[in-house]
């Protein structure tokens, strides 16, 4: 869920909205007054490791033919119709041992 506020109300509760981003996972937008079009001035702030996941999440599906590969293993993983392996296995198979 997303918590609105604008900047004044944002900066006299700093410390509680810094706690629920981290806490609860919530995302904060704070609307800011000023010159911009719309909404342009607003601001969201996000836990630090959601937006490191983000930015690796955009790096890894930058590319088409990676993005095609990672989504057809999310589907088939999805669908459950392989047998998962085991560590031991895996590492036996590509010499890891």
């Amino acid at each position: 869920m997303t918590i609105e506020t604008n900047y004044t109300q944002a900066r006299e509760n700093f410390a509680s909205l810094f706690d629920r981003v981290v806490d609860d996972a919530e995302v904060v937008v704070v609307r800011r007054r000023g010159k911009g079009q719309g909404r342009s001035r607003d601001v969201a702030i996000i836990a630090a490791n959601e937006l490191e996941d983000l930015i690796e999440t955009v790096y890894l599906l930058r590319s088409p033919k990676n993005a095609e590969r990672l989504l057809n293993a999310l589907a088939r993983a999805q669908a459950q119709t392989t047998q998962p392996s085991l560590i031991e296995d895996l590492r036996r198979e590509m010499g890891i041992v």
